[in-house]
C-alpha cells in the first residue's frame, strides 16, 4: 500500500530496514544452516550466513553499478522462510503438507513479508517495495508452472511477472548465496572434522590457493593458513562473478531494468570455467558434509520432532500460543488450519522446536 516517502532513507533502505527488524529475522540466529544449533557455537547459522551473502552481495553490486540498498533487501530476506533444521525440516515439512499443497521455503519468505509480519498499524508484512518482493519470489530465476501455494496467492496481490528474470540486483543476491556457503561450508566441515585441510588439495580453486598461501607463508600455522586460504576462494569467486557479469550486461544491450527482465538469460553469472570448478567442489561438500554419516544421523532425528509436531497441533491447535487463536478460529476448513500449523512450525527455531517437542511428547 503507498506510504508517505521518507526524508532521510530511500524506499529500499526502508525495505531492508523492516527486514533487519522483522521477528523472522531474528529467529535465523537459531535456525540451522547445516548443523544444528545444539551442536556447537562457531557454526554457521541462517542469521550468519543471510548476513554473509548480503555483504558479498553489496560489494557485487557496488562494483556494477547497481542499487546496493534493492540488493542487500534481497540477500537479507532471501532465507527468511527457512523451517527450524534447514532443509531437513523443510523436506519433513513439505511431506505433511503434501495433502494441503505443499512446502517451499521462497514461497514462505514471500508470506512472512506480506502477511505474517504483525507489528504495524496500517497492515499485515512489512509492506515492502514491489521490486524487493519480485527480488525474494525469483532471485533464483523466473517461477513457472504450478506456484507453491503461498506463492500463488501473494501473487494475485502483488503480479509479480513470475515468467521473467528478476532484477539484475536480485539476481545478485542469487549468486551471492552460492558464493557465501561454498566458502563456508569448507570452513565449518574443516572444523567439524568431516575432512582435513589435505583433502582439499585437489579441489579446484582451493588446491590453488592453498598453494598460494603456503608459498607467501611457509611457517603459517593451520587456524591462520586455512582462514588465508578459504578467503582467497572467497575473492576468486567475487571476481569472477563480477567480471563474467560486466561483460554480460554490456553485450545485452539492456538499457533498464525491464530489458533485464525479459532477456530470457540471467545476466549475473559465474564464467562458464569457475562454474565448472564451482560444481566439483558441491559434489565434494555433497558427498563429504551433507551426506555425511554424522549429519545424516542427527538429520534423522530432527525429522522425527517435525513429523510429531505437525499432527499434535493439527489435531490439537490450541497448544499454539494465543496470539494464533484468531487465525485457528477463522480457518474455514482443514487445508486452511494445516497452512496455519505450517506457517506456526516453519517459524520456530532449531531450540523452540526441541523445547516443544519435549513439552508435549515426554
Amino acid at each position: 500500500m503507498p506510504e508517505d516517502e521518507s526524508s532521510f532513507r530511500s524506499c529500499f533502505q526502508r525495505d531492508r530496514d523492516r527486514i533487519i527488524h522483522a521477528s523472522a529475522f531474528r529467529r535465523l540466529k537459531h535456525k540451522t544452516q547445516v548443523f544444528v544449533e545444539h551442536e556447537g557455537d562457531s557454526y554457521r547459522t541462517r542469521l550468519t550466513h543471510s548476513i554473509e551473502v548480503a555483504q558479498v552481495a553489496r560489494t557485487i553490486a557496488g562494483a556494477l553499478d547497481l542499487n546496493p540498498e534493492l540488493t542487500e533487501a534481497v540477500a537479507l530476506a532471501h532465507d527468511l522462510g527457512h523451517t527450524p533444521f534447514g532443509h531437513t525440516g523443510e523436506d519433513a515439512l513439505h511431506a505433511l503438507m503434501e495433502p494441503y499443497g505443499g512446502f517451499d521455503h521462497n514461497a514462505q519468505a514471500i508470506r512472512i513479508v506480506t502477511r505474517l509480519e504483525r507489528h504495524y498499524a496500517e497492515f499485515d508484512g512489512c509492506n515492502l517495495t514491489w521490486e524487493c518482493l519480485e527480488g525474494i519470489a525469483k532471485h533464483n530465476g523466473p517461477v513457472v508452472g504450478d506456484l507453491p501455494w503461498a506463492l500463488a496467492e501473494c501473487n494475485r496481490g502483488f503480479d509479480l511477472e513470475l515468467h521473467t528474470h528478476a532484477s539484475a540486483e536480485a539476481q545478485v543476491a542469487a549468486l551471492s548465496d552460492d558464493i557465501a556457503y561454498n566458502n563456508h561450508d569448507l570452513l565449518d566441515g574443516l572444523r567439524a572434522g568431516l575432512f582435513e585441510d589435505d583433502d582439499l588439495r585437489n579441489l579446484p580453486i582451493v588446491g590453488a590457493c592453498y598453494a598460494d598461501v603456503d608459498a607467501k607463508y611457509p611457517k603459517l600455522d593451520l587456524y591462520r593458513r586455512r582462514h588465508e586460504a578459504l578467503r582467497r576462494v572467497f575473492g576468486v569467486m567475487v571476481s569472477d562473478v563480477i567480471n563474467s557479469s560486466r561483460e554480460l550486461i554490456e553485450n545485452s544491450g539492456a538499457q533498464s531494468v525491464e530489458d533485464i527482465r525479459h532477456l530470457g538469460y540471467p545476466v549475473i553469472q559465474f564464467s562458464n570455467g569457475v562454474w565448472e570448478q564451482l560444481r566439483e567442489i558441491r559434489a565434494f561438500l555433497f558427498t563429504r558434509m551433507y551426506r555425511a554419516p554424522s549429519v545424516m544421523k542427527v538429520r534423522a532425528e530432527v525429522a522425527t520432532i517435525v513429523e510429531d509436531l505437525f499432527p499434535i497441533y493439527l489435531n490439537d491447535p490450541k497448544q499454539m500460543p494465543a496470539r494464533w487463536h484468531n487465525d485457528i478460529e477463522a480457518a474455514t476448513d482443514e487445508t486452511a488450519l494445516a497452512r496455519i500449523v505450517s506457517d506456526y512450525i516453519a517459524g520456530m527455531t532449531d531450540r523452540f522446536a526441541l523445547q516443544d517437542h519435549a513439552r508435549l511428547t515426554g
